[in-house]
């Protein structure tokens, strides 16, 4: 049955075609749940925001708690509050001063307040602890954040990424970005198709995070000149 269809027997049942709008749309935002999980999820926020609660009770309770620490700034870092998260993870490593993970998300978080610098540095003495450290993730932000400062540095990040992780959409769609500034449409053309094929062969599980960047590398794909030239840097 035709989506217009169900919308024409959703009209004739209410009477009203906003209504069934209203009722169409959340038929469709069911199903996608179910199925797809391309929309985010309406209750994520607030139940995020109840464990956020939760977590800042227990640690007035027990400051000392490192794992509730980290918790807390793994929720806030999943809100974007960058910001509430560094002191933390701050916390949490100087109680363990030794652990690539916590100063991988404490580059993370410096890289996203535009401290570039000082979250290159986290990230790479992180990377120096431990190379595969939350799997080559800070490659990947490394290679995002300097893509409109220093495309060549951004490209060797983005590199080094999809040589660790080679079932990530997102850094076949960054690179391809990357290719496109250079005038390089050849090998932009050739990094979203490997997003696109990288996307169809991952399990259900990885697709729901990898979906949006299959959907922009089809969009850029569609949008590059046919028989583009191949521009090296040198």
């Amino acid at each position: 049955m035709s989506k217009l269809a169900i919308f024409s027997i959703l009209w004739w049942l209410t009477g009203n075609p906003i209504t069934a709008l209203l009722f169409f749309l959340f038929i469709l935002y069911l199903l996608d749940r179910r199925f797809t999980r391309f929309f985010p999820s309406a209750t994520r926020p607030l139940r995020r925001n109840r464990q956020i609660l939760k977590l800042k009770d227990a640690l007035k309770l027990n400051p000392h708690d490192t794992s509730n620490k980290r918790e807390l700034a793994r929720l806030l870092i999943e809100k974007k509050n960058y910001k509430d998260a560094l002191p933390w993870l701050s916390e949490a490593l100087t109680a363990i001063p030794d652990s690539a993970a916590i100063q991988a998300e404490k580059g993370l978080c410096l890289l996203k307040l535009n401290r570039r610098t000082e979250g290159e540095q986290m990230l790479l003495a992180a990377l120096e602890v431990e190379s595969l450290v939350l799997y080559g993730e800070p490659y990947l932000r490394l290679g995002e954040a300097f893509a409109a400062h220093d495309q060549k540095k951004a490209l060797t990040y983005l590199e080094k990424f999809k040589d660790i992780n080679t079932s990530s959409s997102e850094a076949w769609y960054r690179l391809g970005q990357i290719y496109r500034k250079l005038s390089r449409s050849d090998d932009a053309r050739q990094a979203f198709e490997e997003a696109i094929e990288i996307y169809r062969i991952l399990p259900k599980y990885k697709k729901r995070s990898e979906r949006t960047w299959a959907l922009h590398s089809s969009i850029r794909l569609a949008l590059l000149p046919l028989g583009g030239s191949k521009k090296r840097d040198t």
